[in-house]
């Protein structure tokens, strides 16, 4: 039910900005001054992976429109915790009654760019893709740019299928899968094949994650074994304002509670998964240690993970635990490229050490890991969250990582150039329906290689697209031209 209040006062949002609108309220950009773009998700919450994201998102949108043609406002939940992302971005914080929020910020911007992975799906949160939906349905309300930038779609309660349709149809949501194209196409919403945005992520030096290991008791010579455990059982959150009021009278549901009115799913099935779940992974770990000294290390890159990381460590005796409540999103990331092999729940834990050819498996609860593991040709490599079977299959999966590391690592890198060609169509993708909203924003001209699409590259994935560039193809020329070249055509 609280859900559903939720939802409706959304789209009641929605109603009122179109009659607005048609009333000639709103702001609408001018020629020559900066495009205000409001970057909405969930950003600040302790998640590695949705900070990395719109940082280079941001940093990709300047590449293609201009430094200086751009202002950019990021949502937060907490500011103070992202002080150091998202470069000269305004921060403005989130509250957990988002509604009102979304519908004066998104008013007071040319656009918004809706930035969550999970976009469209009820699987963690309806909170979450309402928010989403809200977001790019005020902007479309005012005919203002609306675009969904590197999201999923998957299975939606109706009521948010049926605001999907209403209030995204002149939308633009590029999305990571194939899968999620057909879900949203089915909902009338125009989409395009993209990818995540945090793979030209540039952390901080090795030295800054190899201190930390050296600090925790590595040796410097054994393998380092990156560990990223989660609870998928607790998934998905949702709004009750009937727990809100028993945990603040009777200290109610003070487990399962997230954040505000929001609630994890709890019981004594989600607790016995769980359990099975991180027994799994440290048996793996005892059973492959007693074959091969590795130093293992738990690494949340989520904050909600932490708990699944120390029960991980007891288990096995003690290991160091990592998680992004203590670590900044470089220093984190430092920490992953320093593993030899990796097992990870998280999908960005796998996507953001894949440039420094870490070889990984993942165990996953939905498709991100999966599609990933599949594009990478490496199904050998990937597991399931509640298979019977996990620990025995995690050994194995570990042993195949030791001893087939430069194959593996053969097709980590052949499958980071490709995303980054995916990411810089984006990137003119962007670049075009700029343009169809406001003819007269002023975009590059001529012709342009691929890399200028995307933010400036580091010298490691430069080496890399330099290595492959020749060998993987995508569908179309290695240069891309301009909007207006394009549509004429």
């Amino acid at each position: 039910m609280t859900d559903f209040l939720l939802e409706t006062w959304v789209s009641a949002l929605i109603e009122w900005t179109k009659l607005r609108w048609m009333l000639g309220g709103g702001v609408k950009w001018k020629p020559g001054e900066p495009l205000k773009l409001l970057f909405a998700g969930y950003m600040g919450g302790g998640n590695m992976g949705s900070d990395v994201r719109v940082n280079e998102m941001l940093r990709q949108v300047r590449q293609v429109l201009g430094e200086e043609r751009v202002r950019a406002t990021v949502m937060s939940f907490a500011p103070e915790r992202t002080r150091n992302c998202f470069g000269d971005a305004t921060q403005i914080r989130l509250p957990d009654a988002f509604p009102p929020f979304i519908y004066r910020e998104a008013r007071r911007h040319h656009g918004v760019v809706a930035c969550e992975g999970s976009m469209f799906k009820s699987k963690f949160a309806n909170a979450l893709t309402t928010m989403m939906i809200g977001s790019l349905g005020i902007a479309a309300a005012e005919n203002k740019l609306s675009i969904g930038y590197g999201g999923d779609a998957d299975k939606m309660d109706q009521i948010l299928q049926d605001m999907t349709r209403r209030y995204c149809g002149t939308s633009l949501v590029m999305t990571r899968n194939v899968e999620s194209q057909a879900r949203l196409s089915a909902l009338d919403v125009p989409t395009e094949l993209g990818t995540d945005t945090a793979w030209t992520f540039t952390p901080h030096p090795p030295e800054a994650g190899r201190k930390l290991l050296t600090d925790a008791g590595w040796d410097g010579i054994a393998p380092v074994l990156i560990v990223c455990p989660i609870n998928p059982f607790f998934w998905p959150v949702k709004a009750s304002l009937m727990k809100l009021v028993a945990r603040k009278t009777l200290g109610a549901y003070k487990e399962s509670h997230y954040r505000g009115p929001y609630f994890h799913n709890a019981g004594p099935e989600v607790d016995a998964k769980y359990a099975k779940y991180i027994g799994a992974f440290a048996g793996a770990v005892n059973t492959f240690r007693k074959k091969h000294k590795v130093f293992p290390v738990l690494v949340g890159t989520e904050r909600l993970d932490a708990d699944a990381c120390q029960k991980i460590a007891a288990q096995i005796g003690g290991a160091p635990v990592f998680t992004s409540g203590q670590l900044d999103i470089y220093t984190i990331v430092s920490l992953l490229r320093c593993g030899d092999l990796m097992v990870s729940s998280r999908y960005h834990g796998i996507v953001t050490c894949m440039p420094a050819l870490v070889p990984s498996a993942g165990v996953t609860m939905d498709e991100r890991i999966r599609n990933n593991m599949i594009e990478r040709g490496h199904t050998h490599l990937l597991f399931t969250v509640d298979d019977p079977q996990l620990e025995e299959k995690l050994v194995v999966g570990m042993e195949t990582l030791l001893r087939d590391a430069d194959e593996i690592r053969d097709g980590i890198g052949r499958n980071v150039v490709r995303n980054l060609k995916l990411m810089a169509r984006m990137g003119v993708y962007f670049e075009q329906r700029t343009s169809t909203v406001y003819p007269e924003f002023p975009i590059r001209t001529g012709i342009h290689s691929w890399e200028e699409y995307l933010p400036p590259l580091n010298p490691s994935l430069r080496g890399l697209a330099d290595k492959y560039d020749r060998t993987e193809e995508l569908a179309g020329s290695t240069t891309l031209s301009n909007s207006s070249q394009q549509a004429s055509a």
